[in-house]
């Protein structure tokens, strides 16, 4: 199946495309290059544009008239950036989709949106479903969550087909090495930690010790971007199977169903690494919250999918792919 994929040369949707090559599709890759890597893209058929470019993609439909479905990944991530830039954040996340759904909608083709389970409301059980109350803490959340609305209004409007993906935290990078994390000013926790590793920082930073959780410290789903592409891969191959006329449109959570606190990651690092990180407490950054981590059952039910890899492998693969590119 031929497949185009927004935010194809970022980190998550380099590793997508990877993963769809190996399983026999063709990635179609469109990218501003804002956030993306160029090298992510070598030996691709590769469009440098904008999603909202509508001449772009007509362009791209003409070049590639089999292309069955858009996996969506372009966006900006930040949450700090996001409580800082709103106005950004929403043109960019939810203005440009818009436009790129009307093409996908007109052209009958399907969508898989890649979300996230920051959407949910923060509460002390921590786990959450695809029923659990939704309560976005970020302009980043809830460019996400008024992105998944709209989609949902165009399948019951205009007969489009759509699953939405909902995650936490990527980590690793694709086990054959062919792309990972390319920020050149990470703000999550492997990204801190790989800057200490590396002696380009001296310590890190614990953003809260009296978050409502088993050690005090934010609680996270982290899982292995491999996962997570293979997921996409499932979502994409079961999609008329989960994806009807009565009912065009699907969310699926992509959970590991446990969680892992800033410490627990902190001394996995520390494991993985054999370096001792030096860490001092600080207080809670813009947006942050005490966490959650989400159950797995669905995608379990509806992709037969779970994650298979470790944190420690996560933690490991980040580190050969550091080393690689520095």
């Amino acid at each position: 199946m031929k497949v185009l994929v927004t935010g194809g040369a970022g980190y998550i949707g380099s590793t997508i495309c990877s993963a769809l090559e190996d399983n026999n599709h063709v990635p179609v890759i469109m990218d501003s290059l804002v956030n993306g890597s160029s090298t992510f893209t070598e030996g691709k058929k590769f469009y440098k544009a904008d999603i909202s470019d509508s001449k772009a993609l007509k362009e791209i439909f003409r070049d590639h008239k089999d292309i069955e479905a858009i996996i969506h990944c372009a966006a900006l991530v930040i949450v700090p950036e996001s409580v800082q830039k709103p106005y950004l954040y929403y043109q960019e996340n939810v203005s440009k989709s818009l436009e790129l759904f009307k093409f996908a909608s007109d052209s009958k083709i399907k969508v898989i949106f890649s979300s996230t389970a920051a959407v949910y409301k923060s509460s002390e059980e921590q786990m959450v479903t695809e029923n659990s109350p939704l309560d976005p803490d970020s302009p980043y959340a809830r460019t996400k969550i008024t992105i998944e609305m709209a989609l949902r209004d165009f399948c019951n409007a205009y007969g489009s087909k759509a699953i939405s993906l909902r995650y936490f935290n990527p980590i690793g990078a694709d086990p054959k090495m062919r792309s990972g994390p390319s920020a050149e000013t990470p703000t999550h926790i492997l990204g801190k930690l790989l800057s200490i590793y590396e002696g380009k920082e001296s310590d890190f930073k614990i953003a809260g010790t009296n978050w409502p959780t088993r050690d005090g410290t934010a609680i996270r789903d982290y899982i292995h971007v491999w996962d997570l592409a293979e997921a996409h891969i499932r979502a994409l191959e079961l999609f008329d199977d989960l994806v009807t006329h009565e009912n065009p449109y699907s969310i699926i959570n992509l959970g590991s169903g446990q969680g892992t606190t800033v410490l627990e990651f902190l001394e996995a690092f520390e494991e993985v690494s054999g370096v001792e990180i030096a860490r001092i407490d600080s207080s809670p950054r813009p947006g942050d919250t005490a966490g959650a981590y989400a159950s797995g059952d669905k995608a379990w039910d509806n992709l037969r999918w779970k994650p298979r890899m470790s944190i420690e492998q996560g933690i490991a693969d980040a580190i050969k792919w550091n080393r690689k590119v520095t």
